[in-house]
């Protein structure tokens, strides 16, 4: 199973081009081979961890008729308001699954939280805010009868910078994002529904990802090295903590669309990573039939014209020999054992009976909200927030006499409720869109705009939205906060030069950068958000900008000017923003949050300058995306090319400050550093020994301060003929004014090696691997050595 490198692609497509003396290319014939065909379908294995399910589901299974096991490998037009339901069997009493959106909280329904999305979990650097978030959150997918959560993203991770999806996940690093998507999935099972991870893989822009007209999707055409070094990594993670599903994306790789890439399914999902799930397409992201089955498809979403409406092509197929019976049988056995592992063939609630699909007319309510939820909503909208500048102390503040209010994201959205009769998409609330004065234009493709004007963002749009239970915006707790204080207030969220009273204390300017499905970003940064704060800031020399961000936004037209004291990128903290934020700008709580990303000092420091391939030359009707840059992606790429960024990744200021001391490394006795892993069975994750720790690192962290904080400490490896230095472990802790408190990282073989294409395996190389621990990918003070 060899895989084309990126110097082979661009032969290929350089050959090709000269084959067809620059003509437009036609026909997808062009790029066969550019997959390598993968057959057949590994069946499930029924490793320790999924054994008892794997009997459960293939005792039941053997009881079904082949016509029954093709009937619940597609979908069927929901009577719930379920994204998707795939189909049953009565006879045997299985009731068939709700399949809903999404990873940041239950979409489309009432009685549910609106939790802090993907990025701003990312931003808070905390594993076990990641766990609490989606066991909660899991908790209100099983309430209402979803059995399975479509989430947590993990793609696209964030090659492109202006990507719509990007707020989605959690990092554009492979080792964060992997780390949080693990806990991810272990929270959102254990509450008793599956995770869907997604989107499988390299779905890393929303322009052409599907076919239009004439034009396929994009193809992202990605060498085998980086695939697994860097954007397989996260999906590894996922499976390794038992995810019952993966969902594959809409995209093109290496010129074979996702959902028939045998390669990628069979090859690496089932295959090297022993993936134990289905495969679910995302929806409408089906092309084939037969070709798609062979290749590992397992659920096709939300219907399938080609399986048939009830599956009845499938089993055509296997009656006229086109497809083998074991290859339906596994497709309903993989989905079946889902449903036993995680518990739901006992006690689970009706489908979908928390999911009407009209609100304006009489549904039973079902009450998901758990009060025990309260205090993570309220923790992970806090810690998501990120402090990159703080002169002179602007912040905390000290119970001011008078604060001057500006911006459109600071008051809550003037509507968010059910849509009527007439509404086309049944409300602004069920994708995210209350704050968007236009939402036609992102569910059209049309170009959007880049801000929303109507109040305060607490997600992104589309698919990945949730349904908050209602919207605590920053106005409406710096009100509450000034009774509290006996602070006069002033506002103006209408206009882009307001006046200022010269007695105001500090001026606080909300913005914000909205990004959504189905478009990607027009830019990094928008002129009338920009001329709001340097208006502000040229009459108010306290002035302190907060940024809602649904992904990486620039701050250089005006982060330099001497009246602009504070900045906060706030990034999406969920029903509870207002009331964090204002429990850290007035001290209540510090910051603690890190960047997930590196905000450059311009656009064009970015990979293809942040923006997405378009169809262009002999490619129009085919576009191209080649990710030639390799694993230089964020900040591997600005270390690459000696960039400075204007703030660097894992960035973060706090009320306080630490210093670091007593690095020790200590490779484990005993412990097996051959170049290969030892011998071991293959488990979800891949190679079981890739998961051994083979040396740990421990730091010292004091808070020399006078606040007690949480600081995120951070490891860095340079691996051999690698990046200058990859993020390899972090930790989060407490530490008390004057304490001092150690961090512990534990380095697993997979954490060393690198991918070697001849061999298709992980390798450990032999020698020096230079370790640094620090407060950001550009603050650190320890170093040492690793001898391998």
């Amino acid at each position: 199973m060899v895989s084309l490198s990126i110097r082979q692609l661009a032969r290929a497509v350089l050959l090709s081009t000269t084959l067809t003396s620059a003509a437009e290319i036609t026909s997808d014939t062009h790029f066969y081979g550019q997959s390598p065909p993968v057959y057949p379908s590994p069946p499930m294995t029924g490793t320790p961890s999924w054994a008892a399910a794997n009997a459960k589901a293939v005792a039941l299974v053997s009881q079904m008729t082949l016509e029954e096991k093709a009937n619940i490998t597609v979908g069927y037009t929901p009577r719930t308001g379920c994204s998707g339901e795939t189909g049953t069997v009565p006879r045997l009493n299985w009731p068939g699954v709700c399949i809903s959106d999404a990873g940041n909280g239950l979409r489309n329904t009432d009685f549910v939280n609106g939790w802090p999305s993907g990025i701003h979990v990312g931003a808070s650097w905390n594993r076990n805010l990641a766990y609490q978030r989606a066991l909660h959150m899991g908790g209100e997918f099983k309430t209402k009868g979803v059995h399975v959560a479509l989430g947590p993203v993990v793609g696209p991770l964030g090659r492109v910078a202006q990507g719509g999806r990007n707020w989605e996940g959690f990092s554009n690093d492979p080792y964060l994002c992997g780390t949080l998507a693990g806990e991810t999935v272990r929270g959102i099972q254990e509450a008793g529904v599956t995770a869907a991870t997604k989107h499988y893989i390299a779905n890393e822009q929303e322009t052409n990802r599907n076919p239009s007209g004439d034009v396929e999707a994009v193809s992202a055409n990605i060498d085998d090295k980086t695939l697994h070094e860097l954007y397989l990594w996260p999906f590894a993670n996922a499976v390794h903590a038992g995810a019952g599903s993966v969902m594959c994306s809409y995209n093109r790789v290496n010129n074979s669309y996702s959902c028939q890439n045998s390669k990628l399914l069979n090859g690496i999902l089932k295959t090297e990573l022993g993936f134990e799930g289905f495969v679910v397409s995302d929806w409408g992201a089906q092309h084939t039939g037969l070709s798609s089955a062979a290749a590992g498809l397992d659920v096709a979403m939300p219907s399938s014209s080609f399986w048939g409406v009830d599956g009845g092509n499938l089993t055509q197929a296997v009656k006229n020999g086109s497809l083998a019976e074991s290859r339906v049988t596994d497709m309903a056995t993989r989905l079946v054992a889902s449903w036993y592992q995680m518990g739901q063939d006992v006690g689970f609630p009706a489908r979908g009976i928390g999911m009407p699909s009209i609100f304006y007319t009489p549904h039973p309510p079902v009450y998901a909200r758990d009060p025990s939820s309260k205090q993570f909503l309220i923790d992970g909208a806090l810690e998501g927030h990120v402090l990159v500048k703080n002169v002179n102390n602007a912040l905390p503040l000290k119970k001011p006499k008078l604060l001057s209010v500006y911006g459109y994201d600071a008051p809550s959205p003037l509507e968010m409720n059910v849509g009527g009769l007439n509404d086309l998409i049944g409300g602004t609330w069920v994708y995210g869109y209350e704050s968007v004065l236009d939402y036609l234009s992102f569910i059209s493709g049309a170009p959007a705009t880049q801000i929303a004007f109507n109040g305060t963002i607490i997600s992104g749009g589309g698919s990945g939205a949730n349904s908050p239970a209602y919207i605590s915006a920053p106005f409406d707790a710096i009100k509450e906060q000034a009774y509290q204080d006996d602070t006069s207030l002033f506002w103006d969220f209408m206009n882009v030069d307001p006046a200022v009273d010269t007695n105001t204390d500090a001026c606080l300017v909300f913005i914000n950068a909205f990004a959504s499905e189905f478009v990607d970003r027009s830019g990094l940064h928008d002129d009338y958000s920009d001329a709001l704060v340097k208006n502000v800031a040229s009459k108010c020399n306290n002035t302190i900008v907060t940024i809602h961000n649904a992904g990486i936004r620039l701050v250089d037209q005006w982060i330099e000017h001497p009246n602009i004291t504070a900045v906060i990128f706030a990034h999406l903290p969920g029903q509870d923003s207002g009331r964090a934020l204002v429990q850290l700008m007035y001290g209540q709580q510090s910051f603690s949050g890190k960047l997930p990303y590196t905000v450059a000092k311009n656009e064009s420091a970015y990979t293809n300058g942040g923006k997405p391939s378009l169809p262009e030359g002999d490619y129009t009707l085919f576009p191209q995306s080649t990710f030639s840059e390799g694993v230089f992606i964020d900040y591997k790429y600005f270390d690459q090319k000696n960039i400075t960024p204007r703030y660097e990744f894992g960035f973060g200021l706090t009320y306080t400050t630490f210093s670091y001391s007593d690095l020790v490394i200590k490779k484990l006795d005993g412990v097996c550093t051959a170049p290969t892993p030892p011998p071991s069975p293959i488990i979800p994750g891949g190679i079981a020994s890739l998961w051994d720790v083979v040396a740990q690192v421990t730091a010292t962290i004091t808070n020399t301060g006078n606040m007690t904080c949480s600081e995120v400490a951070q490891l860095y490896v340079r691996i051999p003929g690698g990046p200058l230095k990859q993020l390899r472990g972090f930790s989060k802790v407490g530490v008390p004014v004057g304490g001092t408190v150690t961090v512990e990282f534990d380095l697993m073989r997979r954490d060393l090696s690198t991918w070697d294409v001849a061999s298709q395996g992980w390798v450990l190389q032999g020698g020096g691997y230079e370790l640094w621990v620090g407060t950001s990918s550009r603050d650190l003070p320890l170093k040492g050595t690793l001898m391998i």
